[in-house]
């Protein structure tokens, strides 16, 4: 066995047309590759004509992928067998079609395209962004952005050439998606920020309020001020009034910005923000931009931006630090505290769960502190080891780790016998 598939990764037994869907999907959005000769568990098993086998495939991709992908085919011999190696290279002229259609890699299947994600690989091939995108409307004011460009940058007043230089307005002469987006008023309506506040329960609701057909400036400002609303608070410390965080206003707003300009805006779908009395979850929609994995989101500094000009604009207006760096940015606002921010990236959204800050009620009692502690020392734990580590018995144990994994302080791992437990 030498792997397991994955969203790079393909195995085939022999070679069967099948394999071009997936040389479809790894051009159209990032490099993989394909094993020939070894199942779809992982084991060899090896194939008995190398040349032959390579020119079968070498024709099938240049006879029915359009337009031709950039490919490289080697072979490798593991435990005296040998097998072909095909690695397929993202292209920049998608979409790439396998008999008439687009292919994606989901999970460690291949699927077809539907038509919404048809037209952005199509936008990416003539390289042009959906902001960049004549809007339908034309008829806009920018009032907002104005008064924002007044204050930060110290403008006199908006004009044409302004907006050029932010790219919202064409060199042809027209709004594009982006400027709809930017303006006062516009006709977006299924696509802006929805907010509910929610009581013991996801069934007792509290308060709801949904941003739509404003600027994307406006829905940014006013998804801050139902932050404030219920997350801050003021406490008098001698004669002076201090104002306190349930949780930290700087990762809020970075994440609210962040969902703002890297969300799909063609998708028509709210961002989903869902506060509770211990956290808030945030939804965007859309996953992450073609070309760029999972670590590296989150550890590496790279931001492909899906919206380069409102990513501009936002960071015209300070209101992000600079491209690349959001996640670090939430990440530093949870420096001193035990809980920490959650990520979980699909391929259809990207939600980031925000919790209280570990103070008064949600702090640790001496029972969860005792095994945060031991998991401080340890990179994992298992429950057996925790229970003899700590004298608690069997339920008592599981009753704290599945408080901390709530809390999002521990992180569990596996599942049955092999399970362990570390600090997240």
């Amino acid at each position: 066995m030498i792997a397991k598939e994955s969203n790079t990764l393909e195995f085939k037994l022999e070679v069967t047309d099948t394999f071009l869907k997936t040389v479809s999907a790894f051009s159209n959005y990032r490099d993989g590759q394909i094993k020939f000769g070894v199942d779809d568990n992982g084991s060899v098993v090896g194939l008995d004509s190398i040349k032959k086998d390579s020119l079968k495939i070498e024709h099938k991709i240049n006879d029915s992928v359009k337009p031709r992908p950039t490919y490289q085919l080697s072979e490798e011999e593991i435990d005296g067998k040998k097998i072909i190696v095909l690695d397929v290279f993202k292209g920049e002229d998608t979409p790439y079609y396998y008999n008439g259609k687009a292919y994606k890699r989901s999970d460690t299947s291949t699927v077809e395209v539907d038509r919404q994600e048809l037209n952005r690989l199509v936008m990416e091939g003539l390289n042009i962004d959906y902001e960049e995108n004549r809007s339908l409307r034309q008829d806009f004011e920018f009032s907002v952005l104005e008064e924002k460009l007044k204050s930060v940058a110290g403008i006199e007043r908006l004009t044409i050439d302004i907006l050029k230089t932010l790219r919202v307005y064409d060199k042809d002469g027209y709004y594009n998606v982006a400027g709809g987006l930017l303006a006062d008023e516009n006709d977006n309506d299924s696509s802006g920020i929805d907010i509910v506040r929610f009581g013991d329960d996801i069934n007792r609701i509290l308060d709801r309020e949904t941003f739509v057909n404003q600027s994307v400036l406006s829905m940014y400002d006013n998804a801050v001020k139902v932050f404030e609303r219920y997350y801050q608070y003021e406490e008098v410390e001698g004669y002076t009034r201090v104002k306190k965080e349930l949780i930290p206003k700087e990762a809020f707003r970075e994440a609210i910005a962040n969902a703002l300009i890297h969300r799909q805006w063609e998708v028509r779908s709210h961002i989903q923000v869902a506060m509770y009395g211990d956290r808030i979850e945030i939804n965007s929609p859309g996953g992450l931009p073609a070309g760029i994995s999972e670590s590296e989101y989150m550890h590496e500094q790279v931001s492909l931006l899906r919206n380069p000009i409102l990513a501009g604009v936002f960071y015209r207006l300070d209101l992000i630090e600079q491209f690349g760096t959001g996640i670090k940015k939430i990440l530093r606002a949870y420096e001193d505290s035990i809980t920490k921010p959650d990520f979980t990236i699909s391929e259809n959204y990207i939600k980031v769960v925000l919790p209280v800050l570990d103070r008064e009620k949600y702090s640790l009692t001496t029972d969860d502190l005792k095994v945060f502690l031991l998991l401080e020392e340890e990179e994992s734990l298992s429950r057996n080891e925790l229970d003899s580590r700590t004298g608690f018995n069997k339920s008592k144990t599981i009753r704290i780790l599945n408080n901390l994994v709530d809390k999002n302080i521990v992180r569990k791992e596996s599942s049955g016998p092999g399970t362990t437990y570390r600090l997240k």
